[in-house]
């Protein structure tokens, strides 16, 4: 159900329950719950994570791929679409909304650009010229060049669960 993509050095595929360490270790990492959450993420709520990516593919036929090195066949992250129903102002329920987040071993190299590119690709041929969205931590420097680079442009500044973000559309 959950498609394989392929870039030229990455592998995009549906998680596994092998991924749950992983995953865990890297959603615990400051450098990545700093802008995501704003503390680590419990086993528990890793886990609910993992079965929400799974839900996903099974109720909206979209979701997250896990994200793993071809060369070593290492997890570096994940990435995809997701309809979380937010409670945000302005609403984009109904909208599929893009996501990624990547250990921290392999930020600088490009991996989230190339993974992001892959499944925007993706995106364009499921939903058409469908608008897509992503929300980013103003302060996330990183992700706001990814999410430019690979077509995103600001359109609203808000908060949500009481942190400043940015709301990007393609």
């Amino acid at each position: 159900m959950v498609p394989l993509i392929e870039t030229e050095r990455l592998r995009l595929r549906a998680h596994r329950k092998e991924d749950f360490r992983d995953s865990a270790e890297m959603w615990a990492h400051p450098d990545v719950f700093r802008y995501i959450g704003g503390r680590p993420f419990s086993a528990e709520e890793v886990w609910a994570r993992l079965l929400r990516y799974a839900g996903h593919w099974q109720w909206m036929e979209f979701g997250f791929w896990a994200i793993e090195e071809k060369s070593t066949g290492a997890f570096v992250g994940e990435v995809g679409f997701a309809e979380f129903k937010r409670e945000l102002e302005p609403p984009i329920l109904g909208v599929p909304e893009i996501g990624w987040v990547l250990a921290p071993r392999v930020h600088g190299q490009g991996y989230a650009t190339e993974a992001v590119r892959a499944v925007v690709a993706w995106g364009d041929e499921r939903f058409g010229s469908a608008r897509t969205v992503c929300l980013i931590h103003p302060e996330n420097l990183r992700s706001v060049r990814v999410a430019e680079k690979c077509g995103y442009k600001e359109f609203q500044r808000t908060t949500y669960k009481g942190q400043a973000t940015i709301l990007f559309e393609r």
